[in-house]
């Protein structure tokens, strides 16, 4: 009886393995595990699993690193407080299409991704399209964060006066009542940044499980991706409380108005 237990966990370890070496072998445990169990319905612990890939030399253990010597940002207190947001340049389709950018919203507080589109590349246009998606979907933030990409900050010498460094966009959000605060550093900014590696890792073989190779189809598929991610890894926030404020009823006019500044400064 013990024989036969011994030689069942055998064959079940030999078919997981085939299955990681077929689909999985640039997987880490975690996901690996994740997907045998959502596609395959095979059940494996994420240690166990590990284990078996380094038996294997699919996967090598990470060692320690030493503490950095730049001390982490504390998060804000509530969603909707401080919104990182950044664009990550990738080859999200493997060579399949052309290489884009993932424009990626993610809340200080809890991790949560808040908004997420692909596009050709980073540009005013796409950062109010999505800013705009993220207002209807969640309301007004207090602020967001950025890197000085010239779409957030002006960087040339010689402008002068209360809108020194201020760009279009960025009165754009005046208008509106958000903030838009720009890092001094990629560290001071290393949850997005962090987050675009996740990203990078994650949602690039989500996209080739679904066989998802443009960017239409995948700004389709982005919502469900977002929701599944979050449900696993957002955290709770240290106060209950939404700083997300409602849209009033003139930010129509804004957005609008917010649109031709956008669009007269792209013309310039």
């Amino acid at each position: 009886m013990l024989a036969g237990a011994v030689q069942r966990g055998r064959a079940a370890r030999t078919r997981v393995m085939a299955l990681v070496a077929e689909r999985y072998s640039d997987f880490g445990p975690t996901l690996a595990a994740e997907k045998l169990g959502e596609l395959h319905d095979l059940r494996v612990s994420r240690e166990t699993l590990r284990k078996w890939m380094i038996a294997a030399r699919l996967w090598t253990s990470r060692r320690d690193q030493a503490a950095q010597a730049h001390q982490p940002r504390p998060r804000r207190e509530c969603l909707g407080e401080l919104v990182q947001i950044d664009g990550s340049d990738h080859d999200w389709f493997e060579g399949s299409s052309e290489r884009c950018s993932l424009l990626v919203y993610v809340d200080d507080a809890t991790g949560r991704l808040m908004e997420l589109r692909f596009v050709r590349t980073e540009s005013a246009f796409d950062y109010f399209d999505a800013t705009k998606s993220y207002l209807r979907n969640h309301g007004r933030p207090v602020a967001f964060y950025s890197d000085k990409h010239s779409i957030f900050r002006v960087t040339r010498e010689g402008t002068r006066g209360p809108n020194r460094g201020v760009t279009q966009f960025g009165r754009a959000l005046a208008e509106l009542s958000i903030e838009i605060i720009c890092a001094n550093s990629p560290q001071a900014k290393g949850r997005v940044e962090r987050m675009n590696q996740t990203l990078q890792d994650r949602l690039v073989k989500e996209l080739r499980l679904q066989e998802i190779s443009t960017m239409e189809a995948a700004n389709t598929f982005l919502p469900r991706f977002a929701t599944k991610f979050n449900a696993r890894f957002a955290r709770a926030p240290r106060n209950p409380h939404d700083a997300h404020r409602p849209q009033r009823a003139n930010d129509v006019i804004n957005e609008r108005k917010c649109r031709r500044r956008i669009e007269a400064a792209l013309t310039q």
